[in-house]
């Protein structure tokens, strides 16, 4: 009885050892693929556009021209672009 103990507590102790032996060797057979560059940074987080769509709808209410630009493309209800050409508050921006 007891030899049957010790050896149900050494398969018990060695499992876990040759399992991950075997999950080793497993890791170690699988094609490496190549990872993007690391080099290729996202874009800094300034750069990217800080505006929400906020209730503002006119261009007396703008900041600037990109922010007009971005109310127009994804706000609803603007009245920025009067002419209807796509540019947003032509005369208050020269554009």
């Amino acid at each position: 009885m007891l030899i049957i103990l010790l050896f149900g507590i050494g398969i018990a102790l060695l499992k876990p050892i040759l399992s991950g032996i075997y999950y080793r060797a497993e890791l170690q057979a699988q094609p490496v693929t190549a990872i993007q560059s690391l080099a290729q940074q996202p874009e800094p987080v300034e750069s990217l556009p800080q505006f929400k769509c906020d209730g503002r709808i006119h261009c007396s209410e703008m900041h600037s021209y990109e922010e007009a630009v971005f109310f127009m493309k994804n706000c609803p209800g603007t009245k920025m672009d009067g002419d209807g050409d796509g540019q947003p508050c032509e005369s208050q921006y020269g554009r």
